[in-house]
């Protein structure tokens, strides 16, 4: 059996690189910057440089495949990514076919949402459970089902698209064209804009620089976590509601800031699902357990022979 696989979580901001072995040990990471504003040849470039790197290091005969987790509607059949709002130029690339062809290795794509719910339900928060469904905050939202122990893709692979729900139709305008998006109140970028909004944040201002902030006892700055908090009570009252699931995890970057938000997502989630009162709050909601690396154990664990 082949002793590792090699898992890349590609993000509208960081390009993440790491050998995993059989038994979801981490041998190595790189982490890079995604570099999006170079185009998407040097990101291509950037992650096969990283890839073969690593299978020089632990050696390509024990190597059983490579597996990519990128954000965007992805033709699973086909291998190419048809559209994805925080890759701009990528749309219609053939992401499979082209890595393949520089790297001479064998390919897995999936949604990087999916990946990470994997690697959650693998060797995390969702290990041991056949239903869940996961939010991935970062960059934007992603978002992945499992039924039965496996992702749901649904009729054209696109489920799970979170971050596009609807929370305000008079909302921002979101990348996707939408109005009021998940996305546009509970991502980084959502943090830096609402921070922006109360004069917290100017050109060049990151999301973390919002929650060293609200640490810090800012009261504008914990004002923008509690929006985040009452935006991802509605999407999870939704969630809950519609599937009546008993666990949904948080992830992504954004996730650090659990305590900051968590209490006000409770309260939403308490109020707006009557699904998750009637059960007495049965339904486990929970942070996830494998931080930013959810993606690159995904990732690698669909390039693993399944047995």
């Amino acid at each position: 059996m082949p002793k590792y696989a090699i898992g890349v979580d590609l993000g509208g901001t960081n390009l993440r690189v790491a050998a995993v072995d059989g038994h979801g040990s981490l041998r190595e990471k790189v982490t890079l910057s995604a570099r999006n504003s170079a185009g998407r040849d040097a990101v291509i470039q950037e992650m096969c440089q990283a890839v073969a790197s690593l299978g020089a290091r632990f050696g390509k005969a024990d190597l059983s495949g490579i597996g990519i987790g990128v954000p965007g509607v992805i033709d699973l059949a086909k291998g190419i990514l048809r559209e994805s709002p925080n890759l701009p130029g990528w749309a219609e690339y053939p992401v499979k076919a082209e890595i393949e062809r520089r790297l001479g290795a064998t390919v897995f794509l999936e949604n990087d949402a999916n990946a990470a719910a994997l690697g959650e339900q693998w060797l995390g928060a969702a290990k041991g459970v056949a239903d869940t469904a996961i939010l991935t905050l970062g960059t934007g939202i992603g978002g992945a089902v499992i039924f039965g122990g496996k992702i749901w893709h649904g009729m054209t692979g696109m489920a799970g698209e979170f971050g596009h729900m609807t929370l305000n139709p008079e909302g921002p305008v979101c990348k996707c064209g939408n109005r009021g998006c998940l996305e546009e109140y509970a991502s980084a970028t959502a943090v830096v804009r609402m921070a922006r909004d109360v004069g917290l944040a100017r050109g060049g201002s990151t999301a973390r620089e919002v929650y060293e902030l609200a640490l810090a006892g800012n009261d504008a700055a914990n004002g923008v976590f509690h929006r985040v908090g009452k935006a991802l009570g509605i999407a999870v009252a939704n969630l809950i509601n519609a599937l009546n699931l008993p666990l949904v995890v948080v992830g992504g970057g954004v996730s650090e800031a659990w305590d900051l938000f968590a209490p006000a997502l409770f309260d939403e989630l308490r109020w707006r699902s009557m699904v998750y009162r009637a059960a007495g709050g049965a339904t486990r909601v929970t942070k996830a357990l494998l931080g930013g690396d959810a993606g690159i154990y995904g990732a690698a664990r669909l390039a693993m022979p399944k047995n």
